[in-house]
């Protein structure tokens, strides 16, 4: 059993500029991601300017920061639009949905598809297997905060979070850093070693995340003042991330049956 050293959120302070640990991982995730696409960009039909990329991962940013903001607000906590309409500008704070991430970045994606005239198939294609970067840096920006921890546990690597009780947890967010990151990452990253029917890498993404989301849920404690939603056992994240197993094989069928009659035409 290892104790948490509860470390102080803020990585950074430079005379009023807090640099946050959360908000630091996020651009390590970014960077990752920038990186991984700017190496690619040249197999992709057809080739990606440098500037291309740029402006993809700029709305792309936009849409992470809004829709992370505004679905965990809406998904979570729509009290806290009740209370004040402001708080749907409190970017700074702890308090993301992946799911309302992914809706905000699949918007961007649309409005930067229209505006560069490319497939939106082709660049969510692109985008997609440079995402767990991100994904994992996050993840593992909530355990340096503490905060999304697991449920009670007797397993030998469990973690005590002080900063909640005294109880041996679950470390969920290593988890979801592993699995929704690195495993789901190297997955896609195989997949794209050749080339695929076009929407397919995409299909399959959300096919990994949500069906990773979904197992990993079980080890994570529900999120605060949601408990369970249905039978006493389904949480709101696994609500969420049933419809993404669903899409995604989904959208993996179509495209391959597309992609078989293109090529027996």
């Amino acid at each position: 059993m290892l104790t948490h050293l509860d470390i102080d959120p803020v990585m950074l302070e430079l005379g009023p500029l807090a640099i946050h640990w959360y908000g630091f991982m996020y651009l390590l995730g970014f960077i990752g991601a920038y990186g991984l696409c700017w190496r690619k960009r040249l197999q992709a039909i057809p080739p990606w300017e440098d500037e291309d990329i740029t402006d993809l991962f700029f709305y792309s940013a936009l849409g992470v920061i809004f829709g992370g903001t505004w679905g965990y607000i809406f998904f979570y906590e729509p009290e806290l639009l009740w209370k004040s309409p402001v708080n749907l500008l409190t970017f700074w704070k702890p308090g993301r949905s992946f799911h309302g991430g992914l809706l905000g970045v699949l918007l961007a994606i649309l409005y930067y598809s229209y505006s560069h005239h490319r497939s939106f198939w082709a660049v969510t294609d692109f985008i997609a297997p440079a995402v767990p970067i991100g994904l994992a840096t996050g993840r593992l920006g909530n355990f340096l905060n503490g905060e999304l921890w697991g449920r009670v546990t007797d397993i030998p690597w469990s973690v005590v979070f002080p900063q909640v009780d005294s109880l041996p947890r679950h470390p969920s967010q290593l988890y979801e850093a592993l699995l929704e990151g690195v495993l789901l990452l190297v997955l896609l990253q195989w997949y794209t070693l050749k080339p695929r029917a076009q929407g397919t890498v995409s299909g399959l993404f959300l096919l990994g995340y949500g069906l990773f989301r979904f197992i990993v849920e079980f080890f994570r404690e529900p999120d605060h003042n949601q408990g369970y939603v249905i039978l006493n056992w389904l949480t709101k994240g696994q609500l969420f991330s049933f419809p993404m197993i669903i899409l995604g094989i989904s959208i993996f069928i179509f495209f391959i049956r597309k992609g078989e009659r293109e090529g027996r035409s």
